[in-house]
């Protein structure tokens, strides 16, 4: 499988991703891509990346990020992805040819450990907070609702701080939570696979020792430039 996240698509772009999509046609069997799909979650960004993997001739399976949320166009945007055969998880899941399961959420930001942010104090703190807790949730049904003998997840926010590595400590904190990793290690995956750190670290784990995979574009650009996309066996 291909995984990638942070495509950040502007509609100017056309034609950015030809190479991509012919790269992701030989190599892989299916593709994953790990939210901020458009640059300022505009409807015109979706319907151009729309027409790029339009070009595909393997599945996939996509989750929304903070982006693609800019502009209020969300909906839209699912609307012209889906219609080029993009199948976008939020809280259920995708199976791949009755053998892998694929969960996907978005996820949100809070803190990791001890140091994660609690519902306590303001209403303002405590919607934050709910926020996260409530994709927390959504990944659990979507998990526990595969039997199949293989699953992985994708997300756009991390689940671990390890793959933070390298981004601005001050924001660490709002680019992920341990409280999406909860439901991973409770339910089990092979892989769990997330963007928007384009600065972070390119592999962790979670508590229970499963690889999670910083797939940001920028930083997949910088490790492979000849592919900008993680390629994986499971």
């Amino acid at each position: 499988m291909a995984a990638v996240g942070d495509l950040h698509c502007r509609e100017d772009q056309h034609g950015r991703f030809r190479q991509f999509v012919k790269q992701i046609n030989v190599e892989a069997d299916l593709l994953l891509l790990c939210g901020d799909l458009t640059d300022r979650g505009m409807v015109e960004e979706g319907k151009v990346l729309a027409e790029e993997l339009s070009a595909l001739r393997v599945p996939v399976a996509a989750v929304l990020g903070n982006h693609d949320y800019e502009h209020n166009q969300a909906k839209e945007i699912c609307g012209e992805l889906s219609r080029a055969g993009v199948h976008i998880l939020d809280g259920d899941h995708f199976i791949f040819e009755k053998t892998l399961g694929v969960a996907g959420v978005k996820g949100f930001g809070g803190g990791f450990g001890n140091a994660t942010l609690q519902a306590f104090g303001e209403g303002q703190t405590k919607s934050f907070v709910q926020e996260a807790v409530h994709e927390s949730l959504k990944l659990e049904a979507a998990l526990s609702h595969l039997d199949t003998p293989k699953k992985v997840v994708i997300m756009h926010y991390a689940p671990v701080a390890e793959t933070l590595e390298g981004e601005n400590i001050e924001i660490r904190p709002f680019l992920g939570t341990s409280r999406l990793a909860m439901p991973v290690d409770h339910y089990g995956a092979e892989a769990v696979f997330h963007g928007h750190a384009h600065h972070g670290a390119p592999q962790g784990k979670t508590k229970s020792g499963i690889p999670v995979y910083n797939v940001a574009m920028p930083l997949m650009t910088k490790m492979h430039p000849e592919q900008r996309f993680l390629l994986l066996e499971v």
